[in-house]
């Protein structure tokens, strides 16, 4: 470990804000916010059902929105279109996300909840929606490569909305057929899956590109770098704890009143989480791909797209079913877990013998 890269870890940390550096915490006040809100207005949910327009709940899209807008306008999209040597990092982020991810999902949901037929339906649609939202904050705090994630998400985003439901009825129908077990139907339109995905990344990607262009353009690109985007990354945050209340508002009596489904339901979610980002770092360092493109490898292939799992399950199952309590219970864990790998990739960075610079 070189000084030089203790020094700038160093300033990456002390420049954070008191809501960066105490993010875990904010997190588990949210979560304990959403539990205590639902517990406390059964009638929430009504509330913000009569809210959506079809699965779509409006105050989790103005919270995601929120989240992603900031970290997207971050992004020097020039850059994204001269990266060179994408091809291996690309084929290794499409093996980990489309075939690694969603079986080793199916393995575990089956090893951990073959009884529990619902909460297993649930996880496997859990892994079947790869990230493209949380996982630009993630990279952004690891200090992962910004560009090389922006591209990676942009690729899973087209891939989730050609492969979901396909996926969805292979994972769900298919393959427990084919090996004799109890098949669960998803019956879901590709059109349904493309909808929330131009939704929850397409306008905060065109809005980021559109800020970033306008403000370089009129104000140049040190100020936009060093004025703008610190006055706006605040937002990101913001918007990530406000999703986490309203999420865990929608179900908070079922999480409260059935703790020990809660917790059958987390055991093969860490499992999944550990082995991905582990898969992703060793992948990263087998390819030698350098910390920053490992990191982001690591983070895109550890994540999940909660918001399109919940939208899914509510949708196709309802907002009362094991499928549904599954899909939020995936945050639950997913939130303090990807923050804990934040700290780990961090430590990681400070080594450069594993990964190189």
């Amino acid at each position: 470990m070189s000084a030089s890269t203790t020094v700038v870890d160093d300033q990456v940390l002390q420049r954070l804000s008191t809501l960066d550096r105490f993010l875990p915490v904010w997190i588990l006040l949210a979560m304990a916010a959403g539990l205590g809100l639902g517990s406390a207005i059964p009638a929430l949910n009504d509330g913000l059902e009569s809210l959506s327009v079809g699965t779509v709940s409006l105050p989790i899209a103005i919270g995601l929105l929120l989240m992603m807008y900031p970290v997207l306008a971050k992004v020097r999209y020039g850059e994204v279109t001269r990266m060179q040597g994408t091809g291996r990092m690309l084929g290794a982020s499409l093996v980990l996300n489309w075939l690694i991810g969603p079986a080793l999902m199916f393995a575990l949901a089956w090893l951990f909840l073959a009884d529990q037929p619902e909460f297993r339906t649930g996880l496997i649609i859990v892994g079947l929606a790869r990230c493209i939202a949380m996982v630009l904050i993630w990279s952004d705090l690891s200090c992962a490569d910004r560009e090389a994630t922006a591209l990676m998400v942009a690729v899973n985003s087209v891939f989730q909305i050609v492969a979901y439901s396909l996926l969805g009825w292979f994972y769900l129908t298919a393959l427990p057929g084919w090996l004799g077990l109890d098949t669960q139907g998803l019956e879901i339109s590709i059109w349904e899956v493309a909808r929330t995905v131009l939704i929850f990344l397409g306008i905060p990607l065109v809005a980021g590109a559109l800020t970033r262009y306008v403000g370089v353009k009129r104000r140049g690109e040190p100020w936009y770098e060093e004025t703008f985007l610190p006055r706006i990354a605040p937002l990101a945050l913001y918007g990530l704890l406000f999703t986490i209340v309203m999420l865990f508002a929608i179900q908070g009596d079922a999480i409260t009143s059935q703790p020990l489904d809660v917790v059958r339901i987390a055991l093969p979610l860490l499992v999944y989480f550990a082995v991905m980002f582990a898969a992703g770092l060793l992948t990263g360092r087998v390819l030698r791909l350098g910390y920053p493109r490992t990191a982001s490898l690591a983070f895109t292939a550890a994540g999940n797209n909660f918001e399109l799992a919940i939208a899914v399950s509510i949708g196709v199952f309802g907002a009362a079913s094991g499928q549904a309590l599954a899909g939020v219970v995936g945050p639950l864990i997913e939130v303090p877990v990807l923050v804990g790998l934040v700290y780990v990739a961090l430590w990681l960075r400070r080594r450069p013998e594993l990964f190189g610079p």
